[in-house]
């Protein structure tokens, strides 16, 4: 079996950018929801700043989904040179 890089690719990106989204949106209507896992992304993103507004919000959701992106198509790449090696 192989994984569709880019299906995986867009599938992850999707999903890490859509957690954090949902998390950051529902950090502005209830300060302190998820403050830690946004606190832990506004470490790995640069200018990411959670509870900071709608556009700080948005920011982490495009951080998001691209490093979703990245980390799916390197994953599922690495899956599928795996899967070779060892079907032989």
């Amino acid at each position: 079996m192989r994984f569709h890089v880019t299906a995986l690719a867009l599938t992850v990106g999707l999903f890490w950018g859509g957690s954090l989204l949902v998390v950051g949106a529902a950090n502005l209507i209830w300060p302190g929801y998820g403050l830690a896992f946004l606190e832990l992304a506004a470490s790995i993103y640069p200018g990411y700043h959670p509870g900071s507004g709608v556009g700080s919000v948005v920011t982490g959701a495009l951080y998001g989904l691209v490093d979703g992106a990245i980390g799916g198509a390197i994953f599922a790449w690495i899956y599928n040179v795996l899967a070779n090696l060892f079907s032989r």
